[in-house]
């Protein structure tokens, strides 16, 4: 029988990617919220999984490996979530190497349109809130520009600066959605489409995506998350369950400060869908 969790999180970022606090300290705060099983989950990087998984056996929480994959279908980005993934797999790795990589031609490309908007050195004030120049992503500029008094929040920047049209926003060519769910099942992970809610595509492109992520080998669904209201959690379970996938949860916690809430403090999973733990196993530790 597989085990029943009662505040599983599984979708979280650390200072290797857009997050603020290191891996130990995340598990410490998810042990002390009463989260029971947690997951790491940064983008395009598995850097921080090893000190993860190390603070959760000191603090005897349950893990799983976890990564947070940027895919490009659409013109848009998608994110995947991979699960239970072999955190040593070459294919996955050079994935998100590649992925990494393109992220510095895009910070450049935002600072200058920052630039033109009359906010100078924004490409060194955001590496100042990065580990790597390969992890720059929006967060790090949206910071920068809070630092400096341009905004008063990171969700302000994101509206006037950071979105598609606005000046400071640059478009990425991200490895495929196929190629991304591929790799994933390649290196023994699970799959789960993250935060739907956030994909501004017309209905239509809605069902190709999740057919495409289907297709590929997509098995899950985030159902509660942050970013969902309680209807689009109702709407994506009825999504999880008319297309049998299993059902995933987590906060997609940032930083106290940014956050919308608080490590494993989501609402439980609807009744009638099967959780995505069913499908991990001994991947859990």
């Amino acid at each position: 029988m597989p085990l029943a969790y009662h505040r599983p999180d599984l979708h979280c970022h650390s200072r290797y990617s857009d997050g603020t606090l290191s891996p130990a300290d995340l598990a410490r705060q998810a042990h002390a919220q009463g989260v029971d099983l947690w997951a790491l989950t940064d983008h395009d990087t598995l850097a921080g999984q090893t000190e993860a998984r190390a603070s959760t056996e000191a603090l005897g929480l349950a893990w799983v490996s976890g990564v947070e994959v940027s895919a490009g279908f659409l013109g848009q980005t998608i994110h995947v979530v991979g699960l239970g993934v072999d955190v040593r797999h070459p294919g996955l790795e050079q994935l998100l190497a590649a992925n990494r990589a393109s992220r510095i031609p895009r910070a450049q490309a935002m600072a200058a349109g920052l630039t033109a908007q009359g906010i100078p050195n924004a490409y060194a004030g955001a590496l100042h809130y990065a580990q790597d120049p390969a992890q720059l992503s929006r967060t790090h500029f949206a910071r920068y520009l809070v630092e400096i008094g341009r905004c008063r929040s990171v969700a302000e920047v994101f509206r006037r600066y950071l979105t598609p049209g606005k000046p400071g926003y640059a478009p990425h060519q991200w490895a495929s959605l196929s190629a991304c769910v591929g790799q994933i099942r390649a290196a023994g992970g699970v799959a789960v489409l993250a935060h739907p809610a956030r994909y501004k595509l017309p209905a239509l492109q809605v069902q190709l995506l999740f057919d495409t992520f289907a297709e590929h080998g997509g098995q899950s669904i985030e159902v509660v998350t942050s970013a969902h209201t309680p209807a689009q959690v109702q709407q994506y379970a009825a999504v999880a369950r008319e297309r049998g996938w299993v059902a995933s949860c987590g906060s997609d916690f940032h930083s106290p400060q940014e956050s919308r809430c608080l490590l494993g403090a989501l609402a439980l999973l609807p009744g009638r869908l099967r959780p995505v733990w069913d499908l991990l196993g001994e991947r859990i530790h």
